[in-house]
């Protein structure tokens, strides 16, 4: 089987991570990107460099209205609306949706009036099947049109919570995420509508959140649908976050059998997915890993055989979208 061709919608900080995560990946050919805001000389330039997981090491230029990577030429559309957008012109088979706009079924599928085959939302859908890779993402059959690649924080806290359920069974639980800065929050003091602590500068301070991570559990592992709740804090750091999980578990077990299963499970089908250390790492370690979450073995505690405090961390940017890569590397298997 040949490279898949895929296309980009929205040239953002995901979007152009979702390329670099192509490129880097050897399995996909990006042949179309799309964004109505961004100058192909700008594209060049925010693709070339990124203040968090550095600058690209390769070669990128505009020639011939074209974003040219590594001597790959990139057709580049600035249309607002993308039922307007051919992509089948252009080869296109999967489309990357990475505006944060186009997030439901009847949004997204206007990629599909342009021809693209299938649409992967790189973000939580109200409405669209959502596939985590090393839950769910075997579910994944081809009559399946658009899905959701979830959440950064479900893509970490939803494969560790299917390990410890499937193993040792999760009878209630509270999650809690560290959460980098998001483009969402105030970098000097100033208004926030409803939740006014919003409105608080994001490099001074801890800044609780709501989440939507236990809702999304409920539909990705049904069986822990009101089982788990939990929330979030925003913190001044770029990148990568810790998953804190709190659990009482329906086996007995010590940690050491935890720490056993957790080690066990990267050496197997799910190698380069999830990963484990017992190193006393830091959340800069993870920056630009491509694991859905690596399980801390030093950094979690028990406080009874049933109840216990389980660490993982993320890069919620680049691990992120590196799942995108490999849920479109599953979809094709399906072909």
């Amino acid at each position: 089987m040949g490279k898949v061709k895929v296309r980009v919608n929205g040239f953002g900080h995901i979007g152009c991570l979702v390329t670099r995560a192509a490129f880097n990946s050897g399995k996909v050919d990006t042949v179309t990107i799309n964004d109505p805001f961004i100058d192909l000389n700008y594209m060049v330039y925010m693709f070339q460099y990124d203040s968090t997981h550095g600058k690209f090491h390769g070669t990128v230029k505009a020639e011939n209205r074209k974003l040219i990577i590594n001597g790959n030429p990139i057709t580049i559309f600035q249309e607002q609306d993308p039922s307007k957008i051919k992509w089948g012109d252009v080869g296109t088979e999967y489309m990357v949706e990475s505006t944060g706009l186009f997030t439901t079924m009847e949004k997204a599928g206007a990629h599909l009036q342009g021809r693209a085959k299938s649409v992967i939302i790189s973000a939580p859908s109200a409405d669209a099947p959502m596939l985590v890779m090393g839950v769910n993402h075997e579910k994944y059959d081809n009559s399946l049109r658009i899905i959701s690649n979830a959440s950064c924080t479900t893509s970490c806290l939803v494969p560790l919570a299917k390990v410890i359920h499937d193993n040792f069974g999760i009878m209630e639980g509270l999650m809690t995420t560290i959460h980098p800065i998001t483009a969402t929050q105030k970098t000097v003091h100033g208004s926030s509508g409803k939740l006014w602590h919003n409105g608080h500068r994001a490099l001074q301070n801890i800044i609780p959140a709501s989440t939507g991570t236990a809702k999304a559990m409920g539909k990705v592992i049904p069986e822990l649908n009101g089982n788990l709740t939990g929330m979030a804090f925003h913190v001044p750091l770029p990148t990568c976050h810790l998953e804190k999980l709190n659990c009482h578990l329906e086996k007995s077990a010590k940690y050491d059998d935890i720490k056993k299963v957790m080690k066990q499970v990267p050496e197997g089908p799910l190698q380069g997915t999830l990963g484990y250390t017992e190193q006393q790492v830091v959340s800069s370690d993870f920056n630009s890993d491509t694991h859905s979450f690596t399980f801390d073995a030093g950094a979690g505690i028990a406080l009874k055989d049933h109840f216990v405090k389980l660490i993982s961390w993320y890069d919620n940017e680049f691990g992120y979208s590196n799942k995108v890569m490999d849920l479109m590397s599953q979809m094709t298997s399906k072909e």
